[in-house]
Parts: structure tokens; C-alpha cells; sequence
């Protein structure tokens, strides 16, 4: 990296971030409302509802998973500043269109326009990967959990203040974020790919087998994509019942929720815009990913068995301190692959992990239901438990790949 390259990469550096922040705003401002705004189009029970929330994000990943490993070999043909900002539009889009939805099948067509040109995440960890250089990518991979952790912190505590004013009022605060995300883009977002690091479009690349078959003749990556798989079926649990397992088991309200979302959002960000600086270097990647897990393990199980609101609390330092297994494993599988299908491999990463937005919610809102339903055992917490003992097995492919370091 030249010394004249150093404006760009921070120019850069800090629109990713910024990026993030804004597409977590506009994720977290939506979460606390999703519960009352379910039950509002088909008036159902909490745990019915919970099930149409799963059907919602399953339309989303599925979209993704289909589309990322295409929307990544873009990027790697034509540089990642159009596809970033194609993406944000998109998403601008379609929450105007969840917004403005009288229906429930609506909000899937909203749903799976964003799972189609939703890209933003895995494009930003493309242009870290441009400018960073590959001692350095965990802590900037980590920069980017940041900038969601921040996003986080505020998207729901908005969320949950602008809920009181009506179930549709955060999402046109959404757009309002995504349309400003996109403008900003617009003006400053410089291209982290140069030309000479350019290649041609292929088909039998841009498809998730294709990339994935690119990607597993590189053995030790091809296990790490495994431990991203099983660690995002379990990490998912979070996102897919939190707001319907605090609002079932302990009554909170829609601030309640929003502002539990923003302590976790505090936590993400002291922990990879700042924490992962320290533990990487001390540690190194191998070891960073073993702490992740378990402190993920510990937070799960003890979710899932908490008799009181306030124990969640304790448990979400843990659960934030999880945050740091995918920058690790992401910066091992990225020093592996060469500088020209870095756009590839966050797409098989992203792709990886729209497949645990696919399952995820599907098994873990299930699993909600089928412990919520009237006549069964009541143990609203057992999506929980299951995620600790994915988390664990996780542990395998893990091996498996160091193994064939």
C-alpha cells in the first residue's frame, strides 16, 4: 500500500464504517416493533406471530444466499462503489415498502427486494479487505462489527421510542436512514479496487455452489466456511426471538426491548472497535475464535434458563464478547484467498451466513412455538439451549481445519 493511497483508505475506512452503523440503525429501529406489528396484520398470539417472523427473514437469506455469491463477483468485475450504493438504494426501498404494507404478503415482496440487491454488509468487508493489510484485517474486520454494535445501540433504542407513536413510524425512519446512507455514498465513497485487480464476470462463479466449489480447494477455508455455517445458526437465535422471548416470558414492553437491544449494541462495539485490538495481538486468530465460542456458550445457556429480566443483563457482556469469532475467522479464510476474489470469498461468507439467516429463524421461531403452544412444556428459553449445543459442535470443523492449516 503506497503512501498515496493513504487518503483512500481513509476515505474509505470510514464511509464502511459509517455505512454499518446506518444499515444496523435501520435494522434495530425496526426489531422492537416487529412483534406488535405482526399481530397487528393477522391477529395471531405472540407465538404465532413469532412463526410469521421467521417465514419473513427465511424470504430475506434466501434471497441472499441465491444472490451474494453474484452480487460478490460484481463487485470483483466492476468495483465495489456501485454495488454498495445499488444495494443501499434497495434497502431505502424496501422499507418504504414494509412501511407502507397492508398485508403480510406485502412485507415478504418488500423482504425479498432487499435479500436480492442486500449486499452492504459483505461489500464493506470486500473494501476492507482491498485496503487492509492481511496482518491487520482482524482488528479492521473487527471495525466493521463496530460499526454495527453502534448502529445497534441506537437503532433500538429509536426503534423503541418512535413505537410508541405507531408500528409503521420506525420504518419510515428506516428509509429516511438508508435514502441518507446512499447520498452520502454517493459523494464520498471512494473505489478500493483498482483496475489491474479487476476480473472478468463468470457465471460459474457467481452461484453458491459454483463460489463454494472456487472456495473448498482451499481445505482449511473450506472448514472455516463449516464453523461459519454452524456458528451463525446459533448466533441467529438472538436476533430471531429476542424480542418475542422477552416480551412472552418477562412482559416487556416495546422500550424494554429497545433498550435491552442497545445495551447489546454498547457491548458489540466496546468489544470489536476496541477489545478485539487487544485480544487478537495477544491471542491470535485461532485462540480469539476458541474465547468467542465460549463465552457464546455461556451466554446462551444462561439465557435460556433465566427465570428474570434483570439476569439477561449480566449475561449480555458474554453474548457481546461472541462478536469476536467472525472477524478472526474471517481474516483467516481472507489471508488465504488471493487479492482478486476477495469480492468472491466475502460472497461465500455472505452466503454462508444467509444460509443461517434461512434456517435459523425457521428452527429457532419453531422450536418458540412448539414450547409456547398451549398443552406443551413450557420452555420458552429452549431455542436458546439448542443454539448453546450448535455453538459447541461448532467446536469440530474448527479442529478440523487447523488440522489442515
Amino acid at each position: 500500500m503506497t503512501e498515496t493511497s493513504a487518503p483512500v483508505r481513509r476515505r474509505a475506512t470510514i464511509f464502511v464504517f459509517v455505512t454499518v452503523v446506518l444499515d444496523a440503525m435501520g435494522i434495530g429501529i425496526i426489531i422492537p416493533v416487529m412483534p406488535d406489528l405482526l399481530r397487528e396484520l393477522s391477529g395471531l398470539t405472540i407465538g404465532q406471530a413469532a412463526l410469521w417472523g421467521g417465514y419473513l427473514s427465511f424470504s430475506y437469506a434466501l434471497m441472499q444466499f441465491l444472490f451474494s455469491p453474484a452480487i460478490g463477483n460484481l463487485s470483483d468485475r466492476y468495483g465495489r462503489r456501485p454495488v454498495l450504493l445499488i444495494s443501499l438504494f434497495m434497502l431505502g426501498i424496501d422499507y418504504i415498502v414494509m412501511a407502507l404494507a397492508p398485508t403480510l404478503w406485502i412485507l415478504f415482496v418488500g423482504r425479498v427486494l432487499a435479500g436480492i440487491a442486500g449486499a452492504t454488509y459483505s461489500t464493506c468487508n470486500a473494501v476492507i479487505a482491498d485496503i487492509t493489510p492481511k496482518e491487520n484485517r482482524a482488528t479492521a474486520f473487527g471495525l466493521v462489527g463496530a460499526g454495527f454494535g453502534v448502529g445497534f445501540i441506537l437503532g433500538p433504542a429509536l426503534g423503541g421510542l418512535m413505537g410508541e407513536l405507531g408500528t409503521r413510524a420506525p420504518f419510515l425512519a428506516a428509509a429516511a436512514v438508508a435514502f441518507a446512507n446512499f447520498c452520502y455514498g454517493w459523494f464520498v465513497m471512494p473505489e478500493s479496487l483498482t483496475p489491474e485487480k479487476r476480473r472478468a464476470f463468470d457465471w460459474r462463479r457467481a452461484n453458491p455452489m459454483g463460489a463454494f466449489v472456487q472456495v473448498a480447494k482451499v481445505p482449511m477455508v473450506a472448514w472455516f466456511v463449516l464453523v461459519t455455517l454452524m456458528f451463525g445458526l446459533a448466533h441467529h437465535v438472538y436476533p430471531s426471538i429476542w424480542s418475542f422471548y422477552t416480551k412472552e416470558k418477562f412482559d416487556w414492553a416495546s422500550w424494554e426491548i429497545g433498550l435491552s437491544l442497545a445495551s447489546v449494541g454498547i457491548c458489540m462495539a466496546a468489544v470489536q472497535g476496541w477489545l478485539i485490538r487487544y485480544i487478537v495481538p495477544w491471542l491470535g486468530e485461532v485462540r480469539t475464535v476458541l474465547l468467542g465460542i465460549g463465552a457464546e456458550v455461556i451466554a446462551l445457556v444462561g439465557i435460556g434458563l433465566a427465570t428474570k429480566g434483570w439476569i439477561l443483563y449480566l449475561l449480555i457482556p458474554a453474548a457481546a464478547l461472541g462478536n469476536i469469532v467472525s472477524p478472526a475467522l474471517t481474516a483467516l479464510m481472507a489471508n488465504r484467498i488471493p487479492d482478486d476474489a476477495q469480492g468472491e470469498l466475502q460472497g461465500v461468507i455472505s452466503s454462508a451466513q444467509s444460509i443461517t439467516v434461512v434456517l435459523s429463524p425457521i428452527m429457532m421461531t419453531q422450536l418458540f412455538g412448539a414450547f409456547t403452544a398451549p398443552g406443551a412444556p413450557y420452555v420458552p428459553g429452549a431455542p436458546f439451549l439448542a443454539a448453546g449445543i450448535l455453538m459447541i459442535l461448532a467446536l469440530l470443523p474448527f479442529w478440523f481445519g487447523l488440522k489442515r492449516r
